[in-house]
Formats: structure tokens, sequence, C-alpha cells
């Protein structure tokens, strides 16, 4: 017993005289404590999952009510699955996904839904109780670009709040604080919204419109806080499977800050992998983990869809991609760390 006392105050005297190192090691530790992907697809009606800490990590497929889905994201504290049916043109929750998984289940659970007040979206953000989504221009809904906001309560009710319109074709977007990024389809800008829920419904302006020099068409968006670094996917010509781009901005916030309303963001401030060996055709979406310096990209188009992994560059390069698994019309990414 003495001994093993003496064990716990030597630990206890270590963490409390740790040096840097040690608290970076520390926090590794504690975010590798959840480290799982979650993705959609537009044909297979399927959410996939992977935990990447399990002894044998292996994907997971469920059910849901939606054959077309787009835009999801995980609660891993409620164990809440949040994706926008392009089928149902709803938002769409799904319970107990720890459950399913444990349980070997086939389906999961449609706990809720919102009204329908879009047609033809595609991403989602949270921030908060909020959830936003975009809809993208079609003949189906008289070729309007939205951005919708609906509230989530503690109940799993998830309840429309407002909208706005915006005067370019919009596909994907991410909330950092109270800024809203978003991707300017059929181009390579990039858009910035501040303050953004603060606004009423209806037309809204963008605080900061800028182009990425070189980049063709933009979909997929991610930012990543913990090293200040902004991901964003080019498409190219979309019936292509060979001139996909991932681009990374690093130092993003000293670079926007630097760019003007109108500005471009030089090809010197970019990383991007590209080339026929990278497999990039269409990424439609992305997602990146700080800790691993991990890019995990929906391939929509390369043989029918891939979830493909690469390890963050270092120059302007083609690669092979880490991992690759095939995929039939993965559409989102979704990563879970903690």
């Amino acid at each position: 017993m003495k001994t093993n006392l003496l064990i716990i105050g030597t630990i206890v005297l270590a963490l409390s005289s740790c040096s840097n190192n040690d608290n970076e090691t520390q926090t590794q530790v504690q975010n590798n404590s959840e480290y799982k992907l979650l993705t959609t697809s537009n044909t297979s009606g399927k959410v996939s999952y992977i935990d990447f800490l399990a002894t044998t990590p292996t994907v997971k497929s469920f059910t849901i009510a939606s054959t077309d889905a787009d835009g999801v994201y995980y609660d891993s504290d409620k164990d809440q699955v949040i994706l926008a049916s392009r089928t149902n043109n709803k938002l769409e929750m799904y319970s107990a996904l720890k459950t399913a998984i444990t349980s070997s289940a086939t389906a999961l659970n449609l706990a809720s839904s919102s009204t329908s007040d879009f047609n033809n979206p595609r991403e989602t953000t949270i921030s908060g109780d909020k959830i936003i989504v975009t809809q993208d221009q079609s003949a189906a809904n008289s070729n309007t670009n939205k951005i919708l906001v609906y509230q989530k309560f503690d109940s799993g009710l998830i309840s429309f709040n407002k909208s706005f319109t915006v005067n370019f074709k919009i596909w994907g977007i991410q909330m950092q604080g109270t800024t809203l990024y978003a991707v300017a389809d059929l181009t390579g800008d990039l858009v910035v919204f501040e303050n953004f829920l603060s606004n009423a419904s209806g037309a809204i302006t963008p605080t900061k419109r800028i182009t990425i020099a070189g980049l063709v068409r933009s979909h997929g968006i991610t930012y990543s806080a913990a090293d200040d670094k902004m991901i964003l996917t080019d498409v190219g010509v979309a019936t292509s499977d060979t001139d996909g781009a991932i681009i990374v901005i690093s130092n993003f916030t000293s670079i926007l800050n630097a760019t003007p309303n109108g500005g471009t963001i030089a090809p010197t401030n970019q990383l991007k992998i590209s080339g026929p060996m990278s497999t990039l055709g269409n990424p439609v979406d992305v997602a990146y983990d700080d800790v691993s310096e991990k890019i995990y990209v929906a391939e929509r188009l390369n043989a029918g869809g891939k979830v493909l992994t690469f390890n963050s560059p270092t120059s302007n390069s083609d690669v092979t991609p880490i991992d690759t698994r095939a995929e039939a019309g993965v559409s989102s990414v979704y990563l879970v760390r903690k």
C-alpha cells in the first residue's frame, strides 16, 4: 500500500511540474478518447461509421429514412446524428447510434425531423443549439440559393428559425464562433459573413468575398481553429474524375485579414494536393483532424465514390492517399475528435 501511495504521489508531482511538451502529450491523450468518422451517401440510403481507436477499426453502415443524404453531423454527447435529407427535404435526427453499434443493428432510429422548408440541401453546420443548412439553387426551388437556420431543443425537436437568401450558388459552409464561412459554387470564391446569426431574415450581403487563386469550383470546406488552417476542395470540371484538388491555407486568419474584400489569396499562401495519383475528381466534402493532421475527403465521382485520407501537405504535391475505401455515392464526411 505504501508503495502504491508513493507511486501515486510521484505521478501527481510529475503532472504538476510538466513541461510544454508534457502538456501537449496530455492533450493528445485526452483527444484520443474519441476519434470517429461518419459519412453519408446520396445513393445508398445509409450512414457509415468508423471508430479509429477500436482494436480493429471497421466500417459499420446503417440504413436511414433517406436514400439521398448530405451534410452529416454527430453530437457524441447526445448520441444524435443530424443530416440534411435530399430525399425528404428535411433535417433528420437519428438517435442512439452507440446502441445501434453495440447491438449490431442494421438501421438507425429516426427520432425527429424538421418541417420541409428547403429543396436541394447541401451542407450543414452547427452553432450551439442552431443547425444551419444550405439550399443550392435548382429548378425545383425556383433557382433560389438559401441559408436556413433551425433551433434544436433538448427534447430533440427541430424547429425552423429563419432563412436568408444569397446572391451566389452555395454549397459548403462552416460556422466558427459568430462567423459563417461559405463557398460560392461554380467559382473559386470564399465568402465570409460576420455576426451571421444576428441577421434578420431576408437577403444578406457578405462581409467579405475573396478568390482563392487557382481554385476552379469549390465545394467542401472545413476550418481548424486549433492550428488556424482552412481546407477547401476543388471539384474542377464536374464530369471529370481526375481534376479534383485539396487546398490548404495555413495561418488562415492573418491571411484572410490581409486580403481585402474582392481580393485574392495567392498560390504562395496555399498548399495543394492534386493529380492522378491522388485520385481526386469530385471531392465534395472534407474533414480534418488537427491531432494526426489527417485530411478526410468524400470523393464522389472517382470509381462511384471513395473516402480518401491524406496527410496534411507540406508542399504542392500529387500523392497517393494513405487510405482509400470504396463508398458508393459518398456525399459528406464528419469527424469526431475528443
